[in-house]
């Protein structure tokens, strides 16, 4: 059998620790310095898995995966412009896959990897340029000069051809590579190491490569970033492709016309290794740092020495004690682990004070339990287990390590002490997740000295792109308002619900927030599938009675991906297609105090109001801009009598406002508008509305007419009532979409050829042949929610579906994919399996590809004893399962394969496992 072939070791550092002090935690940079350094092992990223070791081809056969890495970020900078500041590294690429100048699959299946790791935190560019960074490691090479900070584009590059191709000439590749910012001798330099790595392709050259070489490497060493490229190049006993052959005779010699422009002066001197080595490091370097002119760049990153992880604070049973848990990484790259004998972590009281209630110290001991590795690093890790008074709290800690010879370090995060509030809690016993379905049940505890003040939760999550084209998710955010609910001794507690949306909910993160206390950036995936009781608490004894039950989904969104929620709060969902957080209000020193604006254009302001029940207040189209402005708001609903502004950077816009929206006290709508902090925005489930003084415009969408009602028919479906969602699963999981313009008829028309559809939460449809054993019947009346495209219709509810069935005829068999039992002669279906704990359930190889099918899975794991397809285009092989990975539920592997729509590989974090017959 094969076995996983071991980690490639790092040679130099990336960045000498000797004189850099550690970021001041917590930093932003947090989850990609985590991503990058932290490889394998305890919280290992598994970021280097399919580009380890060099030869890797998890991409596809005879295909270098480090190579395809390396060269996105080439195809990505390429559009830089240095006289324009535009373009450069900031991942458009993956709206520019299907151009001629982006040809193959190389590009799509290095962004899905990506994808993965795509967070507000973690932008697809700087993913990019750690993918780099991490190609070059990988195979030998430098170590890349890695800065983050860059920011991801929403669009494609408009103008298309700016990546230089075989066919340009001499002087057209000096033209393209000046306006990219690189000299002559940098162009020459930056194509010799960009192309020492990897093959040309005859799937996307097939005038160069003939179909039966399938590919021809650059040099001899197609798998080691070295100077081969060169050497042979000089020595003219090249292979090159693009210097010799078939391309010499088509004018498409790209690389001989590169070198040779300075009479090869410069390829020569790249034929000494060191030289090579240290030029590329710098020319590579340049490349990633491309980017728009409005984008700062962070000084080149290097790992901590020390740096706390996952520290947590949960309220014990009783509400006397805070259990803080969490592990501190301590980098042992020069100074081996075996000279540690422990680490004293020492905390503060909450009010800077060395208070310890019951305990003799404030302090507690932790030894070294496992160790983490990187290209060019090693770290141990000292897992932390505290029990803190709630008399006297925790507000910072330090660190100090003691080491064999008796001498001790201490780490006190340059001075301002490792910051860690009690003020607010994500109480994750009482918290969970149910993957399948994204059922999300928050709690938080918030202390009660601080105020009554509103408490929020953030989730931010992701979601496919409408374009099956673009492998990278939207990053979205929404933020729930939280319910007031029992108390125990000085905590309160606060909860919200929520349907993370996407399939993906294990990726979501969670911020629980209380005026400027936040806990946040949990990784949602930790929760378990159920919540547990909290033992002590009881109803609040002052006078504060729980927030109504009565709720608003607010989803405003840039695509047709929209959320659901059954929370008993106030909901404002904002889906963006960039990687950032929830907009905050802003102010400025010297900005006079926001007011009320009376006029904008055309329009007057009338008042503030609430959002309707169970409704928007104004039910037109909706926009949100993290720069929103009341003249921006107002340009948007042009040809609307009516528009409102709310949290700060939503706007929407009407015809009329809902029965149910009420006027609210001016005082309420109290959030600055995000692109002009002299004037408000309205506020959470609070509108400034304003009115045309206009006779209403003929151009304006019409008002429909008619009664709402549960639509009995859609040709050829009949109504089946109101049904649940199944427990841990999808009631009908075989097709879902989403729209900010659902109808009943859109639904069926998608579903077409399946015997139910059902829409839920005003805004999704799904479909299936099978309804779920744990769907269950209920009122008609709890299907409350008006089609987002028609309110006239009721397109379910949070949780609910209104169910639509369609007679099959004998003739007219279920249309929807199958699990095949089995795939060619050699393999049987086995079982769906989850991912394991920390780690892939099958880890040996892996491959993804828009174009895949469980036979193409099944042809790549050719010797292995298990192959499992996830994620509709994701293939991974192995002969064990990682520890974790456990049988779900066979309805949980309900994705079409990317490659043919009547199979099913997986689903977010769920693989169609299969096993090879033995004969």
């Amino acid at each position: 059998m094969k076995t996983k072939a071991p980690i490639y070791a790092g040679l130099v550092s990336l960045a000498a620790k000797v004189g850099i002090a550690d970021p001041t935690w917590p930093s932003r940079i947090d989850q990609m310095e985590d991503i990058v350094f932290q490889l394998q092992g305890v919280g290992g990223s598994l970021f280097n898995d399919i580009i380890t070791p060099c030869n890797n081809e998890a991409a596809g056969a005879g295909r270098i995966t480090a190579s395809e890495w390396l060269r996105t970020g080439f195809h990505d900078m390429a559009s830089f412009n240095r006289f324009s500041g535009k373009g450069g590294l900031d991942g458009s690429l993956q709206f520019e896959l299907t151009r001629s100048d982006n040809l193959g699959t190389g590009f799509k299946t290095t962004l899905a990897f990506y994808a993965n790791y795509v967070s507000s935190r973690a932008s697809l560019a700087d993913l990019i340029a750690a993918g780099v960074y991490a190609s070059v490691r990988s195979c030998g090479g430098p170590a890349v000069p890695l800065k983050l900070g860059r920011v991801d584009a929403l669009q494609a590059v408009a103008q298309i051809g700016l990546t230089p191709q075989p066919e340009n000439s001499a002087s057209s590749f000096v033209r393209s590579f000046d306006n990219m910012g690189f000299s002559q001798v940098e162009m020459i330099q930056l194509v010799a190491c960009g192309h020492t790595l990897g093959s040309v392709h005859s799937g996307e050259f097939p005038n160069i490569v003939p179909a039966a070489a399938g590919q021809i490497p650059f040099d001899s060493t197609r798998a080691a970033f070295d100077n081969r490229i060169a050497v042979e190049y000089v020595a003219q006993n090249t292979t090159n492709p693009l210097v010799v052959g078939a391309a010499v005779g088509l004018g498409r010699n790209s690389d001989f016309k590169v070198f040779s422009r300075d009479g090869n002066v410069t390829i020569a001197t790249l034929t000494d290794p060191i030289v090579f080595r240290n030029t590329c490091q710098t020319v590579l370097g340049r490349m990633i740092d491309a980017v728009p002119s409005d984008v700062t760049l962070t000084a080149p990153v290097a790992p901590y020495t020390v740096k706390p992880q996952d520290m947590q604070l949960t309220l014990e049973t009783g509400g006397s004690t805070l259990l803080l848990t969490g592990r501190i990484r301590v980098r042992t790259t020069e100074v081996s682990g075996s000279t540690i004998t422990n680490l004293v972590l020492t905390w503060k009281d909450r009010n800077g004070g060395n208070s310890c209630g019951s305990l003799s110290s404030c302090s507690v001991t932790a030894t070294m339990q496992g160790v983490a590795t990187g290209f060019d690093d090693t770290f141990a890790m000292f897992p932390i287990s505290a029990t803190i008074p709630v008399s006297s709290g925790i507000s910072s800690f330090i660190i100090t390590i003691h080491r064999t010879d008796g001498s001790t370090e201490t780490y006190n995060n340059n001075g301002n002490e490792y910051p860690l509030t009690d003020a607010i809690i994500l109480q994750k016993p009482q918290s969970c997740l149910i993957q399948e379905s994204g059922q999300l049940t928050a709690t938080a505890l918030v202390r009660n000295d601080i105020g009554d003040i509103p408490v929020n939760l953030e989730v931010q999550y992701l979601t496919p792109r409408a374009d099956t084209n673009n492998p990278v998710p939207l990053v979205n955010t929404a933020t729930v308002g939280m319910v007031k609910g029992n108390c125990v001794g000085e905590y309160t507690f606060y909860s919200a619900s929520y349907t993370v949306a996407g399939g993906k909910s294990y990726n979501a993160r969670l911020s629980v927030t209380a005026g400027q206390f936040t806990d946040d950036f949990n990784k949602a995936g930790i929760l378990g599938g159920t919540c547990s009781a909290f033992v002590g608490a009881a109803a609040c004894t002052n006078g504060t009675t729980p927030a109504s039950s009565s709720s608003v989904a607010s989803s405003t969104t840039s695509t047709s991906i929209s959320s659901s929620s059954s929370t008993s709060s106030v909901i404002s969902s904002i889906t963006s297609s960039t990687a950032s957080g929830t907009a905050t209000s802003k102010t400025s020193t010297g900005v006079p105090s926001p007011t009320a604006k009376a006029t904008v254009g055309g329009y007057v302001f009338v008042n503030c109001r609430t959002e309707g029940a169970g409704v928007r207040a104004l039910g037109g189209p909706a926009f949100a801009d993290d720069n929103m402005t009341l003249e921006l708001c107002a340009s948007n609903c042009a040809g609307w009598d009516h528009w409102g502004v709310e949290y700060g950077r939503e706007c929407y816009c009407g015809n009329s406002v809902a029965a149910s929206s009420s006027e609210a006290p001016l005082a309420d709508c109290n959030m600055v508008c995000g692109g002009d902090a002299s004037e408000y925005c309205g506020a959470g489930n609070r509108l400034n509305v304003y009115s045309t003084t206009a006779t209403r415009s003929t151009s304006a969408a019409p008002t429909q007419t008619g009664t709402l009602q549960h639509q009995p028919t859609v040709s050829p479906y009949t109504i089946a009532g109101c049904w649940t969602e199944g427990t841990g699963s999808r009631a009908l999981a075989a097709k879902s979409t989403a729209s900010a313009t659902m109808t009943l008829e859109s639904c069926a028309t998608f579903c077409e050829g399946f015997k139910f559809f059902g829409t839920e939460y005003s805004s999704e449809c799904y479909c299936g042949n099978t309804i779920h054993s744990t769907s269950v019947n209920v009122s008609l009346s709890e299907c409350s929610m008006t089609c987002s495209g028609n309110p006239l219709q009721y397109c379910g509810a949070g949780n609910r579906l209104s169910l639509y069935e369609r007679d099959l005829a004998v003739s007219d068999p279920p249309s929807g994919p199958t699990q095949p039992q089995t795939v060619g002669a050699g393999w049987s279906f086995y079982k769906c399996m989850t991912e394991g704990t920390g780690v892939r359930a099958l880890s040996s190889e892996a491959w993804a590809a828009g174009t895949m099918t469980l036979e193409g899975c099944a042809d790549f794991c050719q010797g292995y004893t298990y192959f499992g397809a996830e994620y509709a285009s994701e293939c991974y092989c192995g002969n064990v399962f990682g520890a974790g990975s456990v049988e779900a539920n066979v309805q949980d592997c309900s994705m079409p394969c990317a490659g043919n729509a009547s199979e099913y590989c997986g689903a977010g974090n769920r693989l169609s496992v299969y096993r090879a017959v033995v004969v």
